[in-house]
C-alpha cells in the first residue's frame, strides 16, 4: 500500500493548523514588556508617595508622563523586535494591523488629557487613563487571548469608579499605581502564558523528523 498521499495529506494539515494558529494570535506584544511596564508604575507611586518628587499637580503629570512613555518604550521596542526577526512575519508591515487598533483610544485619552489639563482640572485623569487603557485592550480582544477582554473590563471598571469619586486627589499616587501594576502585570501574564501555550503547540505540529517516514 502506498502510503506517500497519506503523509502529504498530513504534510498539509499541519501546515493548514499552523497557519490558522498564526493569523489567530498576535504575538507582537509582549508579556514581560507588560509586566515590567507595571512595575515601573508602582515604583513612581511609591516615589511621589514619599515626595522626592515635587508634589504638584505639573510635576505629578510629568512623572506619569514618564511613565507611560517608558512603557510605550518597552511595548513598542519589543514590537519592533518581534516584526524584524521573527522569520514568519518576513517584515511584512500588513501584520502590525493589530497595532492600528489601540490608536484611536490612545488618540482619545490624550485629547482628555490635553483638555483637563488646560482647565487645571487634574483630578480625572486617573479615571481617564484607566479607561483609556481598558479600551486598548478591549480593541484588541480579537487578535490576543480571550481573557485580555477581563483585564480591559478591569481597568474600565476602575477608572469609573475614580471618576465617580469625588475625594479622589490627583496627588494621591497609589490608586494609578495599584491599578495600574496590577492590570499590566494580570495582561503580561495572560500574553506569556499564551505565548508559552502557542510555542507548545507550535512543536506539536512541527514536521516529524525524516525517519519516521520512512
Amino acid at each position: 500500500m502506498n502510503i506517500l498521499p497519506l503523509h502529504d495529506a498530513l504534510d498539509t494539515v499541519r501546515h493548514l493548523k499552523r497557519a490558522l494558529l498564526g493569523q489567530q494570535r498576535f504575538k507582537g506584544w509582549s508579556g514581560p514588556a507588560r509586566i515590567l511596564s507595571g512595575t515601573v508604575a508602582i515604583a513612581m507611586a511609591l516615589l511621589l508617595d514619599r515626595q522626592w518628587i515635587e508634589p504638584s499637580d505639573y510635576a505629578h503629570t510629568l512623572a506619569w508622563g514618564a511613565v507611560f512613555g517608558t512603557a510605550m518604550f518597552l511595548n513598542l521596542g519589543s514590537l519592533i523586535y518581534w516584526f524584524w526577526r521573527d522569520p514568519l512575519i518576513k517584515r511584512n508591515v500588513r501584520r502590525l494591523g493589530p497595532l492600528l487598533d489601540v490608536m484611536p483610544p490612545l488618540f482619545v485619552g490624550a485629547v482628555f488629557t490635553l483638555v483637563l489639563m488646560l482647565g487645571r482640572n487634574f483630578d480625572p485623569l486617573f479615571g481617564v487613563w484607566m479607561c483609556m487603557f481598558g479600551l486598548t485592550n478591549l480593541a484588541s480582544r480579537y487578535v490576543l487571548p480571550p481573557a485580555i477582554s477581563i483585564v480591559g473590563v478591569f481597568y474600565i471598571l476602575a477608572g469609573v469608579l475614580c471618576l465617580l469619586n469625588p475625594n479622589l486627589s490627583f496627588l494621591n499616587p497609589w490608586p494609578m499605581g495599584l491599578v495600574f501594576l496590577a492590570g499590566e502585570w494580570a495582561g503580561g501574564l495572560i500574553l506569556y502564558m499564551d505565548q508559552r501555550r502557542y510555542a507548545a503547540f507550535e512543536r506539536l505540529w512541527q514536521d516529524p523528523p525524516p525517519e519516521t517516514l520512512s
